[in-house]
């Protein structure tokens, strides 16, 4: 294990190479041992077998492996059990992966929720509900860790006390984490039972283009994406795209017409992606055995015929207090007293324009 780390720190090395070299040479002691003619002769041309034959002089495999140890990461291969089954589908996954935290992959499902960095009020408030119920129903949340959607995902999934793991498009060491903006979340998803994952060996930066590579990961440790809010060329639409392509399920959240945050999302829909009205819709299409009963959880009792009323009518979703008085019996006034009270109770919110939601 410490010869592939080693090898994973020389940049070109992916899996495939990996998986070439490995065929031929036998085990990657031997790859590290080998010398310039014999990398030329398994990889062929010059540059890589260069870059890796020049490259490794720099690395101490054995101080390189001692570092890990200090900062509790570990390193899981592709031949392990300890690898998640579901990544192990995808097109070409990474040969190696690194983790912080003591979750166990294929311990619970999981789902991904994904999203726009620039966020509404609207998106902020659905993020925080579907990662608390879902993660109450028994999923583990995965996201990115990225500042906004990602970010309230991994926070709400942690409000209830659930397991969230963190995706990063860079080394999971405390030097490398990035957002720095995140690094006290990234360390509070390891405190509460959580797991730092990616395939980047610590130390590596983020760039513009470790993110895609990143995603795919995202999209392949799940059973299907949830997509929140995303504007036309936003990155969680590759997200989505990469779990289509490992023939996972992809969700969306429809919004406003008029919301650029919400332009990707419809646009999904438009392509076919399931509409995620509320968190029974996920659950119901898994057949989750715990579907029924999170609703019930989350419901509260109500102590007259209106809040009883609305409680039947206000969903995920926001609703206008006008169409609440469409779909009952109810005049706008005596609506607007009981929504009043059960906000009080916490039990709905205003999310502004008299626009209301069941927390």
């Amino acid at each position: 294990m410490k010869y592939l780390h080693a090898l994973n720190k020389i940049e070109g090395v992916g899996s495939q190479k990996i998986k070439i070299l490995l065929a031929t040479l036998g085990t990657a002691e031997n790859i590290w041992q080998a010398d310039l003619a014999t990398l030329r002769k398994v990889l062929g041309g010059d540059k890589l077998p260069e870059k890796i034959f020049f490259e490794k002089q720099n690395i101490d495999p054995e101080a390189e492996w001692e570092k890990l140890k200090k900062d509790e990461i570990n390193v899981i291969d592709f031949m392990s059990p300890n690898y998640p089954k579901l990544l192990k589908q995808i097109h070409n996954p990474p040969f190696i992966i690194y983790t912080r935290g003591k979750l166990i992959f294929d311990e619970i499902p999981a789902i991904a929720i994904v999203g726009s960095r620039k966020f509404s009020t609207y998106g902020e408030q659905l993020a925080n509900t579907f990662a608390r119920d879902l993660a109450r129903a028994g999923f583990a949340i995965v996201s990115g860790l990225a500042l906004g959607i990602d970010a309230i995902a991994h926070s709400g999934t942690l409000k209830v006390k659930g397991k969230t793991i963190s995706v990063l498009g860079s080394g999971i060491d405390d030097d490398s984490i990035y957002p720095r903006a995140n690094f006290h979340l990234a360390k509070e998803i390891i405190k509460n039972g959580g797991l730092l994952m990616s395939d980047y060996a610590p130390g590596t930066p983020a760039t513009r283009l470790t993110f895609p590579a990143r995603n795919r990961l995202i999209a392949g440790l799940s059973l299907g994406t949830l997509v929140v809010e995303a504007s036309e060329k936003s990155g969680a639409l590759i997200t989505a795209r990469m779990a289509l392509e490992s023939n996972r399920e992809v969700f969306a959240i429809p919004g406003s017409i008029f919301s650029p945050t919400s332009i990707g999302t419809n646009n999904l829909i438009k392509s076919g992606a399931k509409i995620a009205a509320c968190v029974q819709d996920i659950l119901e299409e898994f057949n989750f055995p715990q579907a029924s009963e999170t609703k019930q959880a989350v419901l509260k009792l109500p102590e007259n015929k209106e809040e009883e009323a609305l409680l039947a009518i206000l969903c995920d979703v926001p609703i206008h207090i006008d169409n609440i008085a469409k779909r009952s019996d109810l005049t706008v006034s005596t609506i607007s007293a009981t929504l009043m009270m059960m906000e009080i109770k916490g039990w709905v919110k205003n999310l502004g324009g008299q626009n209301y939601i069941l927390l």
